[in-house]
């Protein structure tokens, strides 16, 4: 059984076996949680994505989709990063946005990772609104079969916890 914790703050600070990186395609950095991460996380984190965009993801990392590379200086042993959809009011991508969490479960034990934190997904600069992505994030993990004992969804604003403190009550 996986406990599910909430906690208002800093991804990068966290003490977990896994965080998760919500990446754009290009791994290469960017705003939000992802330069956060990659910044934090010094430049071994940016080296290993070179790495795999140069061998086995040269298009990039597909929406949806998850991979794994050290966690630099960060307190944890790996990022797993996760590319989300962007927000369209016109097309559902709920699928893959709940992808993203089971991607990144699978990976997490793939590695072996018990403890894992998780940023909201695609709710920064892709818009997604956050109660849908708190209904849709907590959902998948809820239902994924996994050997990871907690997952901390780390919200970093009051908003965000709100969201997601209501959808687990």
């Amino acid at each position: 059984m996986t406990t599910l914790e909430l906690v208002q703050g800093d991804i990068t600070r966290q003490r977990v076996d896994a965080i998760v990186n919500a990446a754009n395609s290009s791994l290469l950095g960017g705003g939000g949680v992802d330069g956060a991460i990659h910044r934090r996380g010094g430049p071994a984190i940016l080296e290993e994505c070179r790495r795999l965009r140069a061998s086995c993801l040269g298009k990039g990392l597909a929406t949806g989709k998850a991979v794994a590379t050290t966690a630099g200086d960060l307190d944890a042993r790996w990022v797993i990063h996760t590319v989300g959809p962007v927000f369209s009011a016109t097309e559902d991508h709920s699928g893959l946005l709940a992808s993203c969490y089971r991607e990144s479960l699978r990976i997490a034990d793939e590695l072996g990772a018990r403890t894992v934190a998780f940023p909201a997904i695609s709710t920064g600069v892709y818009r997604y609104p956050i109660e849908d992505a708190a209904r849709i994030a907590v959902d998948a993990v809820r239902a994924a079969k996994t050997d990871v004992e907690e997952v901390r969804f780390v919200l970093f604003d009051e908003r965000a916890y709100e969201a997601f403190a209501a959808r687990l009550r």
